[in-house]
């Protein structure tokens, strides 16, 4: 604990975070992995949220989304160093985070969205008016109760401004049901993604992103990012609110780790630039079940390796008859950029 008081002073000398941490709540909650996990927390206020996880339930092996691998590649490449030093001398902020956002119903992950607003420097100030680590505009922070004056701003404050976030999230989520929309949202505001969801005919960020601001697609991307960098995994908040409805269609015994030991399963060697939500469509596959199924399958392919790709038994026939069309268009879709229709 004396080491973790040294590292938080010599970054911020904030006197206040230094008292919160030394509080049993975050003691406690430091010392109980289980509040790690990125789940939704139903807080005693009972926040209904969207979307009940079952208790018991955990995302595992999501690999990265397609559409993120060549972004993962060159961000990771520019931010891993800085952000895994980030994991150890920030512990305290988010175990912090962790107390917060879970007590008010809102995804420990989240916290990941504080990383890419500030790198968690409480008095940077944006271009916009932004501040703090969470960069709450004034019309936020004045709507919320906070101070916001010539003699103090309430914005720089790790606890108050992460109790107003995890307040903005939840009204966020209540709107979208998405969590992705949630991270686009924070960051262009509820009318843009509304018209970007109005043009694009579709709830999907992959689909409505290219009718976002160029900062705010990057926004979530580098949310999504950070997020794997962080966990080496991806969780409810990567996933679109159709790919967590998605996810828990899946039986449950098919969720854990997949082996070719499988008897349901048979496996197919194949090359070439498939596209995963093509070949779900065409087979009639979760697009869940199937990444789960080949985890890194984009990114191997991208690579220009073959790739041992898993399919349920009675799909192999059809994928056979079909593949050719897939691949075909797959190669267009990858050269027009056309979304993918689900």
């Amino acid at each position: 604990m004396n080491q973790c008081i040294r590292k938080i002073k010599q970054h911020y000398c904030y006197p206040l975070l230094l008292f919160c941490i030394l509080c049993n709540p975050v003691n406690t909650l430091a010392a109980n992995p289980s509040h790690l996990s990125d789940t939704v927390v139903t807080p005693v206020n009972t926040f209904q949220t969207l979307l009940q996880i079952p208790s018991g339930h955990a995302f595992v092996n999501i690999p990265l989304p397609y559409q993120m691998v060549s972004f993962y590649s060159e961000y990771s490449e520019k931010q891993s160093k800085e952000l895994l030093l980030m994991k150890f001398w920030a512990k305290p902020y988010f175990d912090l985070y962790d107390h917060i956002l879970s007590a008010n119903g809102v995804p420990v992950a989240l916290k990941y969205l504080s990383v890419i607003e500030s790198h968690l420097q409480p008095n940077l100030v944006s271009w916009a008016g932004a501040v703090g680590p969470w960069q709450l505009m004034p019309y936020e922070a004045q709507r919320f109760g906070l101070k916001n004056n010539k003699y103090v701003d309430e914005r720089t404050d790790f606890i108050k401004s992460t109790e107003v976030a995890a307040k903005l999230l939840k009204e966020l989520y209540a709107e979208f049901g998405d969590w992705l929309l949630v991270v686009a949202a924070y960051n262009a505001g509820v009318g843009r993604v509304k018209q970007a969801i109005e043009k694009a005919k579709s709830k999907s960020f992959w689909d409505i992103q290219y009718f976002l601001p160029e900062e705010t697609r990057n926004h979530v991307k580098k949310y999504i990012a950070t997020h794997y960098i962080f966990e080496n995994n991806g969780g409810v908040t990567t996933l679109t609110a159709q790919e967590v409805q998605q996810y828990f269609n899946v039986p449950a015994e098919q969720r854990t780790v997949i082996t070719s030991a499988d008897s349901t399963l048979c496996s197919v060697e194949v090359s070439g630039r498939y596209n995963a939500a093509l070949i779900c469509k065409q087979l009639q596959i979760l697009s869940a079940y199937f990444n789960q199924l080949n985890p890194g399958f984009a990114a191997q392919l991208a690579s220009g390796k073959k790739y041992t790709m898993y399919l349920p038994k009675e799909k192999k026939n059809l994928f056979d008859a079909t593949k050719q069309q897939i691949l075909e268009q797959s190669i267009q879709q990858l050269l027009l950029g056309s979304p993918v229709a689900h």
